[in-house]
């Protein structure tokens, strides 16, 4: 009897859309950090909101048209957009290092973390535009409320400019998390705190050049032109702009435990 050896069959080498798709699935694998938490707590804080309107609405009976007053400036829903670069953070601090581990590039999984941000942006753009349409419908949930419209998101432009604008505001917080994320990957603690650091200085002497130069009116005439659209577009340039300089930081980073 003779035994014939089988060569053995190498294995097939993943494409590069296969890479980029187990990077959206490694990302992904835990939803709880990147779906089922923020939406949780937005649902509780929406609830709570409405419990508060509802208890005012008891002691201010007489109602008029524009609904409850003060209801309709609400930073409830600003919650989740500053989540987002949180998520963003979390994902590629534990992600990043076993990436690599398992044989992934560094642009492969900068490319499947676009792509993952950007599915999250679209998905939680589509529930809060959801949301802000049933809020339009019920009249500000009988109250006159805004929760999910208040006047910095909203537009009458229809729902698909509303998911538009959420969008743009979810990408832009989810891509600078992809800077301050390099920066924790490669230098840790201590270039987060002074990238921070440096990231305050900027706002605090913008905001002094503004002042002092009496620049807010034109600030103010800008915004004003290019409305809540357009304010949202512009929005993504920065947050582009972040995740490229995040990108560069990575491909120098080392991994660890």
């Amino acid at each position: 009897m003779t035994t014939t050896a089988l060569a053995a069959r190498p294995a097939p080498i993943p494409g590069p859309g296969a890479r980029v798709w187990r990077i959206v699935r490694l990302l992904t694998a835990n939803p709880w950090t990147t779906v089922w938490w923020p939406v949780l707590i937005l649902t509780a804080i929406f609830l709570m909101t409405l419990s508060i309107w509802g208890l005012i609405r008891l002691n201010v009976p007489d109602v008029g048209a524009e609904g409850l007053p003060g209801t309709q400036y609400n930073g409830g829903i600003s919650w989740i957009f500053v989540y987002m670069l949180v998520v963003a953070v979390q994902a590629i601090n534990l992600s990043f290092p076993l990436a690599l581990g398992y044989g992934s590039t560094r642009r492969a999984f900068l490319l499947g973390t676009g792509l993952t941000f950007t599915i999250l942006a679209a998905a939680y753009a589509l529930l809060l535009t959801v949301g802000s349409t049933l809020e339009e419908a019920t009249r500000g949930w009988g109250s006159g409320g805004a929760f999910f419209r208040p006047f910095y998101f909203a537009t009458d432009a229809g729902p698909l400019a509303q998911w538009w604008i959420y969008f743009c505001w979810l990408a832009f917080f989810l891509f600078t998390g992809v800077y301050f994320a390099a920066v924790f990957v490669r230098w840790r603690a201590v270039g987060l705190t002074l990238a921070l650091l440096l990231f305050a200085a900027v706002v605090i002497g913008a905001v002094a050049l503004l002042t002092f130069t009496g620049g807010w009116g034109l600030v103010g005439d800008a915004i004003g032109t290019l409305g809540t659209v357009g304010s949202a577009s512009v929005m993504l340039v920065p947050g582009l702009v972040a995740a490229a300089i995040g990108y560069g930081v990575l491909r120098r980073a080392t991994p660890r435990a």
